[in-house]
């Protein structure tokens, strides 16, 4: 169920191995990697603990697109970005921004369904792979 926009799955896997089926999944369905920001990383050269935390930028233009030609302002919200983090009790979580947020956020309107499903259902998809 979202949450503020935030839809989060719980992953039976380690951080790493779920990270792997993710990037493994975007590769198969063809799906460009823009970048891999690993927060703990960060947080490590400035000093600071932080859990695992990784960011996984990805789109393809074909399907962010149309939706920047309905309203612009949602490329502040693509590519796509799932997080890959580990909670206080070890658990961990695969979270991505609910594309029918975005619309509502953009203020979108329906002819963006088919679009919008489609990204829902991508991204469900790949979470899947990694529970």
């Amino acid at each position: 169920m979202p949450n503020n926009g935030l839809v989060s799955i719980r992953s039976a896997r380690s951080v790493t191995d779920a990270l792997a089926a993710v990037e493994a999944a975007l590769s198969e369905k063809g799906l460009m990697i823009f970048a891999r920001i690993d927060h703990a990383a960060g947080a490590a050269e400035a000093g600071m603990p932080l859990r695992p935390t990784i960011l996984i930028i990805f789109g393809n233009p074909r399907a962010g697109t149309p939706l920047m030609q309905a309203k612009q302002t949602v490329g502040i919200d693509l590519p796509l970005k799932l997080l890959v983090w580990e909670d206080e009790e070890g658990a961990v979580w695969l979270t991505y921004n609910d594309p029918t947020w975005l619309v509502r956020r953009h203020k979108i309107g329906a002819d963006a369904g088919p679009a919008v499903d489609a990204m829902g259902a991508l991204l469900a998809a790949i979470a899947r792979s990694a529970m």
